[in-house]
Protein backbone atom coordinates (compact mmCIF):
# COMPACT_ATOMS: atom_id res chain seq x y z
CA UNK A 1 0.00 0.00 0.00
CA UNK A 2 1.60 3.25 -1.12
CA UNK A 3 -0.16 5.63 1.31
CA UNK A 4 -1.68 5.64 4.78
CA UNK A 5 -3.60 8.01 7.00
CA UNK A 6 -1.61 9.38 9.91
CA UNK A 7 -4.64 10.84 11.63
CA UNK A 8 -8.13 9.58 12.29
CA UNK A 9 -10.83 11.47 10.33
CA UNK A 10 -12.54 14.27 12.21
CA UNK A 11 -16.10 13.80 13.35
CA UNK A 12 -18.62 16.07 11.57
CA UNK A 13 -19.35 19.31 13.39
CA UNK A 14 -22.74 20.59 14.39
CA UNK A 15 -22.83 24.18 13.04
CA UNK A 16 -25.19 25.29 15.83
CA UNK A 17 -22.98 24.36 18.80
CA UNK A 18 -20.94 27.00 20.55
CA UNK A 19 -17.57 25.70 19.36
CA UNK A 20 -18.34 25.23 15.67
CA UNK A 21 -18.58 28.94 14.93
CA UNK A 22 -15.22 29.58 16.57
CA UNK A 23 -13.24 26.78 14.90
CA UNK A 24 -13.00 28.19 11.37
CA UNK A 25 -13.35 31.25 9.19
CA UNK A 26 -16.48 29.97 7.47
CA UNK A 27 -19.56 27.92 8.27
CA UNK A 28 -22.61 26.74 6.38
CA UNK A 29 -26.12 27.75 7.41
CA UNK A 30 -28.34 24.76 8.14
CA UNK A 31 -31.37 26.56 6.71
CA UNK A 32 -30.31 28.36 3.52
CA UNK A 33 -27.03 26.41 2.99
CA UNK A 34 -25.14 29.65 2.37
CA UNK A 35 -21.46 29.78 3.29
CA UNK A 36 -21.01 32.52 5.89
CA UNK A 37 -18.16 34.34 7.56
CA UNK A 38 -18.07 33.06 11.12
CA UNK A 39 -17.27 36.48 12.54
CA UNK A 40 -20.22 38.02 10.72
CA UNK A 41 -22.50 35.43 12.32
CA UNK A 42 -20.97 36.18 15.74
CA UNK A 43 -21.55 39.91 15.29
CA UNK A 44 -25.15 39.18 14.32
CA UNK A 45 -25.81 37.39 17.65
CA UNK A 46 -25.39 34.00 15.97
CA UNK A 47 -28.22 34.61 13.56
CA UNK A 48 -27.71 33.91 9.84
CA UNK A 49 -27.58 37.31 8.06
CA UNK A 50 -29.02 35.71 4.90
CA UNK A 51 -32.12 33.88 6.13
CA UNK A 52 -32.46 34.60 9.86
CA UNK A 53 -31.66 31.06 10.99
CA UNK A 54 -30.85 31.02 14.72
CA UNK A 55 -27.71 29.13 15.68
CA UNK A 56 -27.62 27.87 19.27
CA UNK A 57 -26.37 30.39 21.80
CA UNK A 58 -24.14 29.50 24.79
CA UNK A 59 -25.55 30.28 28.22
CA UNK A 60 -23.13 33.09 29.04
CA UNK A 61 -23.87 34.85 25.74
CA UNK A 62 -27.58 34.53 26.45
CA UNK A 63 -27.14 36.26 29.80
CA UNK A 64 -25.20 39.10 28.19
CA UNK A 65 -27.96 39.45 25.61
CA UNK A 66 -30.74 39.77 28.19
CA UNK A 67 -29.27 41.80 31.04
CA UNK A 68 -28.81 45.58 30.99
CA UNK A 69 -25.26 46.63 30.07
CA UNK A 70 -24.33 42.91 29.93
CA UNK A 71 -23.90 43.02 33.72
CA UNK A 72 -25.05 40.25 36.05
CA UNK A 73 -24.06 38.19 39.08
CA UNK A 74 -23.75 34.42 38.73
CA UNK A 75 -25.67 32.47 41.36
CA UNK A 76 -25.51 28.89 42.68
CA UNK A 77 -22.14 28.12 41.08
CA UNK A 78 -21.42 25.88 44.05
CA UNK A 79 -24.00 23.28 42.96
CA UNK A 80 -22.02 20.44 41.38
CA UNK A 81 -23.09 17.13 39.80
CA UNK A 82 -22.39 13.75 41.39
CA UNK A 83 -22.70 10.16 40.17
CA UNK A 84 -25.17 8.60 42.65
CA UNK A 85 -25.98 5.61 40.42
CA UNK A 86 -22.34 4.94 39.43
CA UNK A 87 -23.66 4.90 35.87
CA UNK A 88 -21.61 3.54 32.99
CA UNK A 89 -22.43 2.95 29.34
CA UNK A 90 -19.59 3.20 26.84
CA UNK A 91 -17.82 5.27 29.49
CA UNK A 92 -18.33 6.28 33.08
CA UNK A 93 -20.76 9.11 33.79
CA UNK A 94 -18.22 10.94 35.93
CA UNK A 95 -15.79 10.86 33.00
CA UNK A 96 -18.43 12.36 30.71
CA UNK A 97 -19.07 15.11 33.24
CA UNK A 98 -15.37 15.88 33.38
CA UNK A 99 -15.11 16.04 29.58
CA UNK A 100 -18.04 18.43 29.25
CA UNK A 101 -16.72 20.62 32.04
CA UNK A 102 -13.45 21.00 30.13
CA UNK A 103 -15.33 21.60 26.88
CA UNK A 104 -17.78 24.23 28.15
CA UNK A 105 -16.02 25.71 31.17
CA UNK A 106 -19.00 25.03 33.45
CA UNK A 107 -19.94 22.16 35.72
CA UNK A 108 -23.40 21.44 34.31
CA UNK A 109 -26.01 22.39 31.72
CA UNK A 110 -27.36 25.50 33.44
CA UNK A 111 -26.27 28.98 34.40
CA UNK A 112 -28.28 31.22 36.76
CA UNK A 113 -27.75 34.91 37.42
CA UNK A 114 -29.37 38.04 38.81
CA UNK A 115 -29.34 41.44 37.21
CA UNK A 116 -31.59 44.06 35.67
CA UNK A 117 -33.73 43.80 32.53
CA UNK A 118 -34.88 47.27 31.49
CA UNK A 119 -34.11 48.37 35.04
CA UNK A 120 -36.20 45.61 36.66
CA UNK A 121 -34.40 43.19 38.96
CA UNK A 122 -34.78 39.68 37.53
CA UNK A 123 -33.53 36.15 38.14
CA UNK A 124 -32.57 34.39 34.90
CA UNK A 125 -31.65 30.72 34.48
CA UNK A 126 -30.32 29.56 31.11
CA UNK A 127 -29.90 25.97 29.94
CA UNK A 128 -26.90 25.22 27.71
CA UNK A 129 -27.23 22.60 24.97
CA UNK A 130 -23.44 22.38 24.65
CA UNK A 131 -23.30 20.51 27.98
CA UNK A 132 -24.63 16.99 27.36
CA UNK A 133 -27.39 18.25 25.10
CA UNK A 134 -28.73 20.52 27.85
CA UNK A 135 -29.99 17.40 29.63
CA UNK A 136 -31.85 17.90 32.90
CA UNK A 137 -30.15 16.24 35.85
CA UNK A 138 -30.15 16.93 39.58
CA UNK A 139 -28.02 20.06 39.23
CA UNK A 140 -30.33 21.60 36.64
CA UNK A 141 -33.34 20.89 38.86
CA UNK A 142 -31.65 22.22 41.98
CA UNK A 143 -30.49 25.43 40.32
CA UNK A 144 -33.94 26.04 38.83
CA UNK A 145 -35.65 25.41 42.17
CA UNK A 146 -33.19 27.72 43.95
CA UNK A 147 -33.72 30.36 41.25
CA UNK A 148 -37.47 30.24 41.86
CA UNK A 149 -36.95 30.49 45.63
CA UNK A 150 -34.59 33.43 45.13
CA UNK A 151 -37.13 35.23 42.96
CA UNK A 152 -39.71 34.57 45.69
CA UNK A 153 -37.43 35.95 48.40
CA UNK A 154 -36.47 39.01 46.33
CA UNK A 155 -40.05 39.50 45.07
CA UNK A 156 -38.90 39.72 41.47
CA UNK A 157 -39.62 37.90 38.18
CA UNK A 158 -38.03 34.63 37.10
CA UNK A 159 -37.02 33.95 33.49
CA UNK A 160 -35.93 30.50 32.32
CA UNK A 161 -34.41 29.94 28.88
CA UNK A 162 -34.71 26.31 27.80
CA UNK A 163 -32.49 24.36 25.40
CA UNK A 164 -32.56 20.68 26.20
CA UNK A 165 -32.97 17.17 24.90
CA UNK A 166 -34.83 16.24 28.09
CA UNK A 167 -34.06 14.24 31.23
CA UNK A 168 -30.52 12.94 31.78
CA UNK A 169 -30.60 9.15 31.54
CA UNK A 170 -27.39 8.74 33.56
CA UNK A 171 -29.28 9.89 36.66
CA UNK A 172 -32.39 7.77 36.11
CA UNK A 173 -35.35 8.51 38.37
CA UNK A 174 -33.37 11.27 40.12
CA UNK A 175 -33.50 13.22 36.89
CA UNK A 176 -37.24 12.67 36.42
CA UNK A 177 -37.87 13.85 39.98
CA UNK A 178 -36.63 17.31 38.97
CA UNK A 179 -39.78 17.80 36.88
CA UNK A 180 -41.99 17.76 39.99
CA UNK A 181 -39.43 19.60 42.13
CA UNK A 182 -39.14 22.57 39.77
CA UNK A 183 -42.88 22.62 39.06
CA UNK A 184 -43.59 22.81 42.81
CA UNK A 185 -41.16 25.71 43.21
CA UNK A 186 -42.85 27.52 40.32
CA UNK A 187 -46.19 26.89 42.00
CA UNK A 188 -45.00 28.74 45.09
CA UNK A 189 -43.82 31.60 42.89
CA UNK A 190 -47.20 31.73 41.18
CA UNK A 191 -49.04 31.71 44.52
CA UNK A 192 -47.11 34.86 45.41
CA UNK A 193 -48.23 36.40 42.08
CA UNK A 194 -44.68 36.82 40.85
CA UNK A 195 -44.08 36.45 37.09
CA UNK A 196 -42.43 33.42 35.53
CA UNK A 197 -41.54 33.73 31.84
CA UNK A 198 -40.33 30.76 29.78
CA UNK A 199 -38.23 31.37 26.67
CA UNK A 200 -38.09 28.27 24.49
CA UNK A 201 -35.12 27.83 22.17
CA UNK A 202 -33.99 25.04 19.88
CA UNK A 203 -34.47 22.34 21.01
CA UNK A 204 -36.87 22.09 23.95
CA UNK A 205 -37.96 18.48 24.30
CA UNK A 206 -38.66 15.57 26.64
CA UNK A 207 -39.15 16.06 30.36
CA UNK A 208 -38.26 19.76 30.13
CA UNK A 209 -41.22 20.35 27.81
CA UNK A 210 -43.40 18.14 30.01
CA UNK A 211 -42.77 20.31 33.05
CA UNK A 212 -41.39 23.81 33.60
CA UNK A 213 -41.03 24.83 29.93
CA UNK A 214 -44.83 24.89 29.57
CA UNK A 215 -45.67 26.50 32.92
CA UNK A 216 -44.82 30.11 32.14
CA UNK A 217 -47.23 32.96 32.78
CA UNK A 218 -46.00 33.96 29.34
CA UNK A 219 -44.19 31.70 26.89
CA UNK A 220 -41.86 33.12 24.26
CA UNK A 221 -39.96 31.18 21.61
CA UNK A 222 -37.24 31.81 19.07
CA UNK A 223 -38.09 31.27 15.38
CA UNK A 224 -38.26 27.67 14.11
CA UNK A 225 -37.23 26.18 17.45
CA UNK A 226 -38.05 22.48 17.85
CA UNK A 227 -40.46 22.19 20.79
CA UNK A 228 -42.22 19.01 21.86
CA UNK A 229 -42.12 15.92 24.03
CA UNK A 230 -41.20 13.10 21.65
CA UNK A 231 -39.41 14.02 18.43
CA UNK A 232 -41.27 14.12 15.10
CA UNK A 233 -39.50 11.00 13.81
CA UNK A 234 -40.60 8.98 16.84
CA UNK A 235 -44.17 10.24 16.48
CA UNK A 236 -44.32 9.38 12.78
CA UNK A 237 -43.02 5.87 13.45
CA UNK A 238 -45.54 5.41 16.28
CA UNK A 239 -48.70 6.66 14.59
CA UNK A 240 -47.54 5.74 11.06
CA UNK A 241 -48.69 9.03 9.62
CA UNK A 242 -46.92 11.92 7.93
CA UNK A 243 -46.86 14.97 10.17
CA UNK A 244 -47.91 18.46 8.99
CA UNK A 245 -45.33 20.84 7.59
CA UNK A 246 -43.52 22.67 10.39
CA UNK A 247 -44.89 20.34 13.06
CA UNK A 248 -43.38 21.02 16.54
CA UNK A 249 -41.69 24.20 15.38
CA UNK A 250 -42.36 27.37 17.34
CA UNK A 251 -44.55 28.93 14.65
CA UNK A 252 -46.75 25.81 14.61
CA UNK A 253 -47.09 25.98 18.40
CA UNK A 254 -47.95 29.68 18.25
CA UNK A 255 -50.72 28.93 15.75
CA UNK A 256 -52.11 26.21 18.05
CA UNK A 257 -51.95 28.22 21.28
CA UNK A 258 -48.98 26.62 23.04
CA UNK A 259 -46.72 29.67 22.65
CA UNK A 260 -47.65 33.31 23.22
CA UNK A 261 -45.03 35.00 21.06
CA UNK A 262 -42.35 34.03 18.55
CA UNK A 263 -39.63 36.65 18.60
CA UNK A 264 -36.25 36.97 16.92
CA UNK A 265 -33.10 37.12 19.00
CA UNK A 266 -32.52 40.76 18.09
CA UNK A 267 -35.94 41.71 19.49
CA UNK A 268 -35.96 39.29 22.41
CA UNK A 269 -34.79 41.61 25.18
CA UNK A 270 -37.26 44.37 24.26
CA UNK A 271 -40.12 41.86 24.03
CA UNK A 272 -39.16 40.29 27.35
CA UNK A 273 -38.96 43.71 29.04
CA UNK A 274 -42.50 44.50 27.83
CA UNK A 275 -43.82 41.16 29.08
CA UNK A 276 -42.22 41.64 32.49
CA UNK A 277 -43.69 45.15 32.74
CA UNK A 278 -47.17 43.81 31.98
CA UNK A 279 -46.93 40.86 34.37
CA UNK A 280 -45.16 42.47 37.31
CA UNK A 281 -47.21 43.84 40.18
CA UNK A 282 -47.31 47.61 40.52
CA UNK A 283 -44.59 49.03 42.73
Amino acid sequence: MWFKKDKAPRAPRDPRTSSSIQEGLFLKCEECKETLFAREVERNRRVCPKCGYHFRLPADERLRLLFDDERYDIRFADVKPTDPLKFKDTKKYRDRLREYEVKTGRSDAILAATGAIDGRKTVVAVMDYAFMGGSMGSVVGEVLARSAELALAEKCPLVVVTSSGGARMQEGILSLMQMAKVSAALGRLGAARLPYVAILTDPTTGGVTASFAMLGDATLAEPKALIGFAGPRVIEQTIRQTLPEGFQRSEFLLEHGFVDLVVTRHELKAALANVLMLLSPAA
